[in-house]
């Protein structure tokens, strides 16, 4: 008890913000006049052969407020619906690009849980990394955007599609009540939190893992980076390896990645870009999907993660991996090299 005791006066403010809109790559187009965007990418669409680098340099260079400008203006003026009219002009990789920068972050998200749900088996990693990584309120926007979309609900959804703990696990996060990061720092909670974790994963057998889905799911980030410091000293191991050593399949890939998320939440993301890029192919969806969602909110502490961890830019990874006006387009929401 002195030991913990002591720890737990030593956990200090190492708080990581949930939002990180300050570390963004893309912002605001300084020279931003609307009707001067649309023009262009009306002779773009009509260009023969389509002028697929001038949508490029446009879209992917204009924030999201802008680009919603660009698209009302556009379907007002022309008459048009801008998406219908690039999806007839583009195709493959840089069409699902383009398009994506067209959709709010309600609709990638809804778009991107339905997607994972799709057909025969189910993306387990791109449903947690989406339920890990949104904040309450963008939780609920995608629950009301796949309600709008699809005319279907989210949460029934999961249950047709996934089974057992890690159903539990996906529809808890889905129900966005995790709390706030806070400045005041509840040393009894934590104390008691940690122990329930170390007593749910040693005085049953099997574990009882289910009883983790509400502290993991519920508390505040910034408490339960205390709560794992705290885990250690009761249990003498680190949660990621009591994780290892006693979960597997789903039940392992789902609570490593909410973890790891708790943790750090750009290394996480840097670990699922890394993985998109690595081996035979590339995961465009993922590529996408990650820079779109993240360029106007964390995407430079992501880069800086992925620097740190992997030896070389992101912007030389994407580079490396991809070509064309679709590589134009992802290096253009990634910006920069990091040195």
């Amino acid at each position: 008890m002195v030991l913990v005791n002591e720890i737990l006066s030593q956990i200090v403010q190492v708080d990581r913000p949930m939002n990180w809109g300050t570390l963004a790559t893309l912002k605001p187009y300084p020279n931003f006049i609307v009707d001067q965007d649309v023009e262009a990418l009306k002779k773009a669409i009509d260009a023969k052969g389509v002028d697929e680098a001038t949508i490029v340099r446009i879209l992917s260079n204009r924030s999201r407020e802008q680009r919603v400008l660009i698209t009302k203006a556009f379907n007002k003026h022309s008459k048009m619906d801008l998406e219908t009219s690039l999806k007839k002009k583009l195709s493959g990789y840089l069409e699902n690009v383009i398009l994506t920068l067209l959709k709010s972050p309600a609709q990638i998200g809804a778009q991107e849980l339905k997607g994972s749900m799709k057909g025969l088996g189910t993306d387990e990693a791109t449903l947690i990394e989406i339920l890990a990584t949104r904040s309450n309120k963008e939780l609920h926007e995608i629950d009301a955007a796949y309600k709008e979309e699809f005319q279907k609900d989210l949460e029934k959804d999961i249950v047709a599609d996934t089974s057992g703990r890690f159903q539990k696990l996906v529809l808890a996060l889905a129900k966005g009540t995790r709390e706030t990061n806070s400045n005041v720092i509840n040393y009894e909670l934590i104390e008691e939190d940690a122990m329930d974790l170390h007593r749910a994963a040693t005085q049953k057998k099997p574990p009882d893992f289910d009883a983790w889905i509400p502290i993991l799911t519920e508390r505040s980030q910034n408490h339960l980076n205390r709560v794992f410091k705290l885990y250690k000293v009761y249990s003498s191991c680190d949660i990621t390896e009591t994780i290892k050593k006693q979960m597997k399949g789903n039940d392992e890939k789902g609570f490593l990645a909410l973890v790891q998320s708790i943790q750090n939440t750009p290394e996480y993301l840097a670990d699922r870009l890394q993985s998109s890029m690595k081996g035979l192919g590339t995961r465009d969806q993922t590529l996408t999907r990650l820079l779109v969602s993240r360029c106007e909110t964390d995407l430079l502490s992501i880069r800086a993660e992925f620097r740190k961890k992997y030896g070389k830019s992101l912007y030389s990874a994407i580079r490396d991996d991809t070509k064309g006006d679709y590589q134009c387009a992802l290096l253009g929401l990634c910006r920069a090299e990091d040195m």
